[in-house]
């Protein structure tokens, strides 16, 4: 009967802990290019174990080709007006704008991006410093994702130096 008892406990305890979903997608942006609006990637956002957010970002910018840009999360969730609409980057820790996993950078931080040929890229993140959790510091829901044209030199403050914002995203919730 023990023996019996132990497998339904240990069998129960596999169930209920895969209610937590890891890998669940929690949150999604699409990226349109700032100059004529289209597609040109998308940014995934998953929970993990531990709390932790992971970001699964994909670029198809062909006009990119062979080059370097710089992305960030930016403050507001609007992409109008080429996307200076949304604002500086996002430090809700402000800290000194630098590189990702540095002594110190933005939460919004996520760095440079090598495209290929075809201007296909990807990135992925995992990090505790995000967070989908209403009224929380760290929530990146309805915050904007900006691909700048250039690359981020991780040193001028506040934005690295990055160039013109030519692409944009808003984070949305996954329901």
């Amino acid at each position: 009967m023990k023996k019996y008892l132990l497998l339904l406990t240990m069998g129960m305890v596999m169930i209920l802990g895969s209610c937590s979903r890891p890998g669940k997608e929690i949150a999604q942006a699409m990226l349109n290019s700032t100059k004529d609006n289209t597609s040109i990637g998308v940014a995934k956002f998953y929970s993990e174990a531990g709390g932790k957010i992971k970001m699964d970002l994909e670029l198809n910018f062909p006009e990119r080709a062979d080059s370097t840009v710089a992305v960030h999360f930016h403050e507001y969730g609007d992409c109008g007006n080429m996307g200076e609409n949304t604002h500086g980057h996002w430090n809700p820790t402000n800290e000194p704008h630098g590189k990702w996993g540095s002594a110190a950078y933005h939460s919004g931080d996520i760095g440079n991006i090598k495209l290929d040929g075809k201007g296909h890229a990807t990135l992925s993140v995992t990090t505790d410093r995000w967070s989908v959790m209403p009224n929380d510091v760290k929530n990146i829901i309805g915050r904007g994702i900006i691909v700048h044209g250039g690359t981020d030199d991780y040193t001028t403050q506040p934005t690295g130096n990055s160039g013109p914002r030519v692409g944009c995203g808003v984070i949305e919730e996954v329901k």
